[in-house]
């Protein structure tokens, strides 16, 4: 009997993505599984269930989900979702555990083996695995793109019959994935452009997709290619060199995230006050509470001078190509658990164990399961 995988459709509120594309889904098939979509699940992406011809399509998610050895999903699932798995299945998706604590839990208590999409490795071997990278890249493209809809200003320079219009100021912080594709597509639609982080080993990529590194002197390397937390001292010295460049920017893209932690604060009311009157900010760290003060999460705020923007899920917004870059990052995961058409993952390869979340009835994780336990013992 084939492995049989069922991709389910995201209930949560402005989702838009699926966890598979029909072609993707295809190259499954060849690894010996057979697929089943709930139906409608790729119809937000612009995957109609026309669209999967090889796979089969199943309206009732109560039956999909009885029967599927592996589960593909985006977001989070819901507890009643899990609980209609069986047991031993496997779930693929991202779970975000430290915020979704019951969900841990039901996953342990329902033994079912969880890949965290979020805890893929970031290792080499690993980078065509990796989720956050993915959809981060789609994200920092599209951050840009929002900003300008909320400008009154162009980002190019221009020469008109009647004078020029000067190149709009784009001030991009925090060059991991997503801070690089901003400032690479405001710099191709015209914009001077700047690049900011704590770890100064990012002043070469800044270069090299044509901006300029704002350098304040401050090493804030950290480990797993996130930065540290800055003492009190290197948050003032940082504050002080940055508060000039904030206030000549036109445009600012803040990209501070960790998943599953409180975004780290970049801007303050104070640095936003003395920004130009008309210029934009676009926090993409909103959803984790916001790098910068006041930001509304999903909202447009106007702040003194500024509009203040607090996307949510900007992945979804490009949902067509989201979508495929996640199946693909699913697809190079599963090509490692399926083996001649039966799921044989190896806990001991260093990817595999890095993102397996749950197995067997144990939460294999040590640092989550800490946090789930404390939590329990918190509500008990």
């Amino acid at each position: 009997m084939p492995v049989k995988i069922a991709i389910i459709k995201e209930t949560t509120a402005g989702e838009k993505r699926v966890a598979m594309i029909p072609v993707v889904a295809q190259k499954l098939e060849k690894l010996g599984a057979s697929i089943v979509l709930e139906a409608g699940a790729g119809a937000a992406a612009t995957f109609p269930d026309t669209a999967y011809s090889k796979e089969t399509i199943e309206a009732d998610q109560t039956k999909l989900l009885a029967d599927a050895d592996i589960v593909l999903a985006v977001q989070p699932p819901s507890v009643d979702i899990v609980k209609k798995m069986k047991p031993g299945a496997v779930l693929v998706s991202f779970i975000y555990a430290r915020m979704n604590t019951n969900l841990v839990r039901t996953l342990r208590d329902s033994k079912i083996t969880t890949f965290a999409m979020e805890m893929i490795p970031r290792i080499s071997r690993a980078q065509a695995m990796d989720a956050l990278s993915s959809q981060a890249a789609l994200a920092g493209y599209y951050a840009p793109l929002l900003a300008s809809v909320h400008m009154q200003k162009i980002l190019p320079m221009m020469t008109t019959a009647v004078g020029s219009l000067r190149a709009a100021r784009v001030l991009v912080m925090g060059l991991g994935v997503a801070g690089l594709q901003a400032l690479a597509t405001a710099h191709r639609l015209g914009a001077v452009c700047e690049g900011y982080d704590v770890r100064p080993e990012t002043k070469e990529e800044a270069e090299s997709v044509g901006a300029k590194f704002v350098d304040t002197g401050v090493d804030a390397r950290g480990t797993g290619g996130y930065a540290r937390e800055l003492t009190d001292d290197e948050k003032a010295k940082v504050r002080s060199v940055l508060t000039q460049h904030i206030a000549q920017a036109d445009m600012i893209i803040t990209t501070a995230s960790v998943p599953g932690k409180r975004a780290p604060r970049l801007i303050d009311a104070e640095q936003l006050a003395g920004m130009k009157e008309g210029s934009v900010v676009v926090d993409m760290g909103a959803e984790n509470g916001g790098n910068c003060e006041g930001t509304q999460p999903g909202d447009v705020v106007k702040i003194g001078p500024v509009t203040l923007v607090g996307p949510i899920n900007l992945p979804s917004c490009l949902a067509q190509q989201a979508s495929e870059l996640y199946a693909k990052n699913i697809f190079n995961l599963l090509e490692q658990v399926l083996k001649d058409g039966e799921l044989k993952p190896d806990f001991t390869d260093d990817v595999i164990k890095g993102t397996t979340l749950t197995h067997d009835g144990v939460i294999t994780n040590d640092a989550i399961r800490q946090v789930v336990e404390t939590a329990q013992t918190e509500h008990a």
